[in-house]
């Protein structure tokens, strides 16, 4: 089995640990497009997924072609930016590459052995930390397309020997595991057909981990050993984007926000929430702990960290709440909207948004932003729905700074 990644590591989406947060770590407060970078670095292609650490080594994805004709995963040197490795797979879907469509959004995950990549294709992907492709499998070959007009969102979650994907759409939908070594499914769970663009999360629950989904209508938790659904709760809506996080004791947040147009606003006013599950002779139960009505989720997703919950609406109002009661102790507008969910280092909450300008928060009840440090000079976001120009799309803390990823570059902030 392969060794488990290192505390300092980031080898998954938000971390790995459903928490995105990282207590320990001391990244620089302040930087500027000519102050604080340690490199830069062009990608090949373009990416929206985050990137993902295992010693000195970052992985990531993109896509290139005008059909989205080919997947790409590479790897980067976390100390000096430079590219190592990129291997390119002919996609198995073709579809239309335009700021409409999700481009390698899913994020990928990474241990010791090497990575692991999933596309809004249904290619999925093994490769070793030198590039070596360890195997492949075409999941819309094996079990039926993807249907959707914006793609698919969903990144890898891992534990021990497995690795899961969800493949929520408007086709056959379902969660599956598979064997990390070998490639082959471990088990295969059918869902309801919906589209969404979460991620399943591992949630410590009694003791044990727990695949948690909120996705399009209701939030499920599966066994991870085999696929069993074990519980689920479905009086919730607009809950399509942000992921479910770790609260601690068996608890976590869900997220929700209206579409643009406001669709599902009553649903979603109902599902910004902190959820509970409790056991009980061998059976589980969702309880809901506290509501927010006035706080939404829009593309990242909700944090908690020192005792309070962030939520950042599609406007960029950050909402603060004491995770014990559910209280809104205050409300800011920060520099951007953010794309990227929000992470939790030292005693601050940084907001990557999506513009290039970063928000910082002291973490706690008072309402202090510390600074707004600007990545690149020129503004980002424009054209069609604000989603042309550069955007922060995810973030992976290091001890001393931060790896940002944007469509086409790569950041080192500070230090590794």
């Amino acid at each position: 089995m392969p060794s488990p990644p290192a505390n300092a590591d980031w080898p998954a989406f938000l971390g790995g640990k459903s928490r995105a947060a990282a207590e320990n770590f001391s990244p620089p407060l302040k930087w500027a497009p000519d102050e604080g970078i340690g490199w830069q670095s062009e990608l090949t292609g373009h990416g929206q997924s985050s990137p993902v650490i295992v010693g000195d080594r970052i992985y990531l994805t993109a896509v290139e072609g005008p059909m989205k004709n080919n997947n790409l995963v590479s790897c980067h040197n976390l100390v000096t930016g430079d590219l190592l490795w990129k291997k390119s797979f002919p996609s198995s879907l073709l579809v239309a590459n335009n700021v409409y469509t999700s481009r390698a959004a899913p994020t990928p995950s990474a241990d010791t052995s090497g990575v692991f990549a999933f596309f809004e294709s249904g290619n999925l992907i093994a490769l070793s930390p030198d590039g070596e492709v360890l195997w492949e499998r075409d999941l819309i070959k094996d079990y039926g397309k993807f249907v959707g007009r914006f793609g698919l969102g969903g990144s890898i979650a891992q534990l021990n020997d497995q690795i899961f994907i969800v493949a929520d759409n408007d086709g056959p939908s379902y969660i599956a595991g598979f064997d990390k070594k070998t490639g082959k499914t471990t088990w295969k769970t059918d869902r309801t057909s919906r589209i969404s663009w979460s991620s399943p999360m591992m949630v410590n629950i009694e003791g044990k981990k727990q695949i948690v989904i909120s996705s399009s209508g209701s939030v499920d938790g599966y066994d991870p050993a085999n696929g069993k659904l074990l519980w689920s709760y479905d009086n919730v809506g607009g809950n399509t984007v942000p992921s479910t996080i770790d609260a601690g004791q068996g608890s976590f947040l869900v997220g929700a926000s209206p579409g643009r147009n406001g669709e599902a606003s009553e649903g979603a006013k109902e599902s910004n929430l902190l959820m509970k599950i409790v056991s009980s002779d061998g059976s589980f139960t969702p309880k809901v702990v506290w509501k927010s009505t006035d706080a939404t989720s829009s593309f990242g997703s909700p944090i908690i960290y020192k005792g309070h919950a962030y939520y950042t609406n599609r406007a960029g109002v950050l909402y603060c709440i004491d995770a014990g009661t559910g209280e809104t102790k205050y409300t800011a507008r920060l520099a951007d909207s953010n794309w990227a969910t929000p992470v939790g280092v030292g005693n601050h909450v940084f907001f990557f948004g999506k513009d290039g300008r970063t928000s910082i928060v002291e973490a706690g009840p008072k309402k202090e932003i510390l600074n707004e440090n600007r990545l690149w000079k020129s503004a980002g976001g424009g054209g069609p729905g604000g989603f042309a120009g550069e955007i922060q799309y995810g973030v992976a803390p290091t001890p001393n700074g931060f790896v940002v990823r944007t469509g086409t570059q790569l950041f080192l902030i500070g230090k590794p």
